[in-house]
C-alpha cells in the first residue's frame, strides 16, 4: 500500500505487479486500439518532458474539458500531475458562460480538450480569458494545435532527470486536482482534492470490491472529469483491469456487446433506461414465453439476498436465472457480473431484480468533498443490503448530526473550497464535513440515505416532506420519465412531471388509442392524464396522507442538461425547474 501515495504512483504500480497490454483501450474508426501499461507511462513521461520545457511550474493549473472518456485524457492526467502542475476537469456540457468562469477563477494556463464542438465554447470566450496562454485538441483540428505535439515536444528524453526531480518533490498532501461542482444553484464551486484525499479513497475501498488481481475487463462511459468516474479509474489501473473507454452514451449498448466487459459504473437513470428496454420486449412475447417471463420478472422483484426467501425461492430462482436471466445477461456481454452504481439513489427494485439476474448494482454514497466514497455494498460477507447505500469504507468515519445531517471525517475529505476561506469553514465546521444529506446507520451498520437537507420543506399544516423520497418512489412508473415534488408553504404537495414520452407512444398503440404524435399532444391527453393519475394513486399509498402528491402538471418539454433542468450528473436544478414552470405552480396553487 505505501507503494502509491500520490495519484501518478498507479500506473507504475500496475506497471510493476501486471504490466498488462490493453491498459487503456480506445476506439478510433471502428477499431478498438490498445495502450499498454509500458505506453501509458512513457507517454506521460513524454508529456511531463513537455510541460517543463515550457515552463511549467508546481501548482499551476491546467484545464481538460472531453466530451468522452479516452486514453488521451488519462495520459495527460498522469503526465500533468507529475510536473507538480494541478489538473481542472470541466464538463463538456456546460455552458460558455461556466467554461469562462471556472477556467477564470482556477487561473488555467492551457487547456486541453476533446473536439471541435467543446473548442467551438472556448473560443466564443477566448477574449475573456487573460491567463489561458494555449489551448490543444485531441482530435485533429485545423488552426488548433493538437496534443501530439506535446509527445513530441517531449520525444528527447534529455530532461527526464528533472521530471523526476520534480515527481520527488510531490508530497501526499499536496493540491492535485480542483473539480467544479455542477451545482444545482450559484455558480460552480471548486473543490480542492490532494494526492492523499483521493488515494486513500481508492486504496481504503479496495476491499469491497470484489476484483481478481490482473484480470477483467471494465466499460467507462460515466464523465471522467466527474470524481466517481475517476476514482474508479484509479481503482482499475490498481487491480489491473483493463480499461476500455465508450464512444458515446448513443452508442454504449453497441460497445458493451464488442468488449463483452465484466464490471462497469453507471448512474440509476442508466439502469431504468436498461430495464425499460428489457421490459418492453417482454411485453412484445406471447404464449408460455411471456408468461415465463413476467413469472422471473416477479420473482426478481422480491429478491432478498444469502437466500434469506428459503429454499422453495431459490430453487424457483436457479430455473429463471437458467430460462430467463441468462438471456439479460447475454444482451449485456454476457460476462457483466458488477454493476457499481452512484450519484443518485437506485430504486430498490432495480438493485433486487439485476442481482436476482446475477448482475448485481451495488450502490454507493459519496460526494466530490469526500474524494467521493463513504460507503458502498459488498455482495461478499453479508455487507449488501437493498435500500441502503452499503456499509462505511475503511478510515472513514460517520455520524448523524441531532437534525439527521450525515457528517463525514477522514483522509478522503476535501482540502477546502478554492478561494472560498468562508465557505470551507461552514462545510467542515467541528472537524466533520457536512455532506448535506439526512440520513441513518441501522443496527447492523448500513447507511440510508433519506434527503437532501436543503431540499425538504414544510407545508403550511407545518408537516415536513422529503421531496426525493417520494420522486424515487414515483419514477418506478413507467410513465414517468423526471419528476419534481413541490409544495413549499404551500397546503399540500404537488409535483411536475415529464412523462416518458417513448413508453406512452408505445402504450397507445398497444392499447389502440390514437398514438400522438408531439409531447404537447401526450400531456394534454385526458386519457394519458388519467393513467398517470392512477400510477400516483397506487404510488401514493406508501406514503402518509400529508405527503401524498395531490395534484400534478405535465411538461412537453424533455427535461436535460442542456435545457438547464439537469445538472451534468443528471440532479434536478430545483430553482430553474420552478423558474420554468411558474405557470404551472400558479395552476396548482391558484
Amino acid at each position: 500500500m505505501t507503494e502509491i501515495t500520490r495519484l501518478f504512483d498507479f500506473p507504475y504500480y500496475q506497471l510493476k505487479h501486471y504490466n498488462i497490454p490493453d491498459a487503456l483501450v480506445t476506439k478510433y474508426n471502428g477499431v478498438w486500439v490498445k495502450t499498454s501499461t509500458e505506453e501509458y507511462i512513457a507517454k506521460a513521461n513524454a508529456v511531463s518532458r513537455a510541460l517543463l520545457r515550457m515552463g511549467i511550474q508546481k501548482e499551476d493549473k491546467i484545464a481538460l474539458i472531453s466530451t468522452n472518456n479516452r486514453t488521451e485524457w488519462n495520459i495527460m492526467d498522469i503526465g500533468i500531475l507529475q510536473t507538480g502542475a494541478q489538473t481542472i476537469p470541466i464538463y463538456p456540457t456546460i455552458s460558455e458562460t461556466d467554461y469562462e468562469y471556472i477556467l477564470n477563477h482556477s487561473g488555467s494556463i492551457y487547456c486541453v480538450v476533446s473536439d471541435i464542438e467543446v473548442l467551438q465554447k472556448i473560443n466564443l470566450v477566448r477574449a475573456n480569458l487573460p491567463n489561458l496562454k494555449e489551448v490543444f485538441s485531441f482530435d485533429e483540428i485545423e488552426d488548433c494545435k493538437n496534443w501530439k505535439e506535446l509527445l513530441v515536444l517531449g520525444e528527447d528524453q534529455g530532461n527526464q532527470d528533472q521530471v523526476e526531480e520534480r515527481k520527488n518533490s510531490i508530497k501526499s498532501e499536496d493540491l492535485a486536482t480542483i473539480i467544479y461542482t455542477s451545482g444545482t444553484t450559484g455558480k460552480p464551486k471548486g473543490v480542492m482534492l490532494s494526492h492523499k484525499n483521493i488515494v486513500s479513497n481508492v486504496l481504503s475501498s479496495t476491499s469491497k470490491i470484489p476484483f481478481e488481481k490482473g484480470k477483467g475487463r471494465a466499460m467507462s462511459f460515466l464523465p471522467i472529469c466527474h470524481i466517481f468516474e475517476r476514482m474508479v479509474l484509479y481503482l482499475f489501473q490498481y487491480y489491473g483491469v483493463s480499461i476500455h473507454f465508450g464512444e458515446s452514451i448513443e452508442k454504449i449498448s453497441d460497445n458493451i456487446k464488442e468488449v463483452k466487459p465484466t464490471v462497469m459504473t453507471c448512474v440509476p437513470r442508466l439502469i431504468e433506461k436498461v430495464y425499460d428496454k428489457i421490459y418492453s420486449k417482454g411485453l412484445e412475447l406471447t404464449g408460455i414465453k411471456r408468461k415465463l417471463f413476467f413469472w422471473a420478472v416477479d420473482l426478481g422483484l422480491r429478491y432478498e439476498p444469502y437466500g434469506t426467501n428459503g429454499f422453495w425461492y431459490e430453487f424457483q430462482l436457479k430455473i429463471a436465472r437458467k430460462l430467463i436471466f441468462s438471456k439479460w445477461k447475454e444482451g449485456l456481454g454476457g460476462h457483466l457480473n458488477l454493476l457499481v452504481s452512484g450519484s443518485a439513489a437506485l430504486q430498490p427494485r432495480l438493485a433486487r431484480v439485476f442481482a436476482a439476474a446475477e448482475m448485481p448494482i451495488v450502490e454507493g454514497y459519496g460526494l466530490t468533498e469526500t474524494s467521493p466514497v463513504i460507503a458502498v455494498n459488498d455482495m461478499r460477507n453479508f455487507g449488501f443490503k437493498v435500500g441502503t447505500v452499503g456499509k462505511l469504507i475503511d478510515n472513514v468515519e460517520v455520524k448523524i448530526a441531532e437534525d439527521g445531517e450525515i457528517l463525514c471525517k477522514g483522509p478522503n475529505v476535501m482540502m477546502g473550497y478554492f478561494k472560498d476561506e468562508a465557505l470551507t469553514k461552514e462545510a467542515l465546521a467541528g472537524g466533520y464535513f457536512h455532506t448535506g444529506d439526512i440520513g441513518e446507520i441501522d443496527s447492523e451498520g448500513f447507511l440510508k440515505i433519506t434527503d437532501r437537507k436543503k431540499e425538504m420543506f414544510k407545508t403550511s399544516g407545518g408537516k415536513y416532506i422529503s421531496p426525493q423520497l417520494l420522486e424515487n418512489a414515483m419514477k418506478q412508473s413507467r410513465f414517468i420519465e423526471q419528476i419534481m415534488v413541490i409544495g413549499d408553504g404551500q397546503k399540500m404537495p404537488a409535483a411536475f412531471i415529464q412523462p416518458n414520452f417513448e413508453f406512452i407512444r408505445e402504450w397507445e398503440k398497444l392499447h389502440k388509442i390514437p398514438v400522438d404524435n408531439t409531447n404537447a399532444e401526450i400531456v394534454s391527453n385526458p386519457k394519458v392524464i388519467e393513467r398517470i393519475k392512477e400510477e400516483i394513486d397506487i404510488l401514493n399509498e406508501k406514503f402518509g396522507n400529508w405527503e401524498k402528491i395531490k395534484r400534478f402538471e405535465l411538461t412537453p418539454d424533455v427535461w436535460s442538461i442542456s435545457g438547464g433542468h439537469l445538472t451534468p450528473t443528471l440532479k434536478l436544478k430545483r430553482k430553474i425547474v420552478m423558474e420554468k414552470y411558474k405557470n404551472l405552480f400558479d395552476k396548482i396553487y391558484g
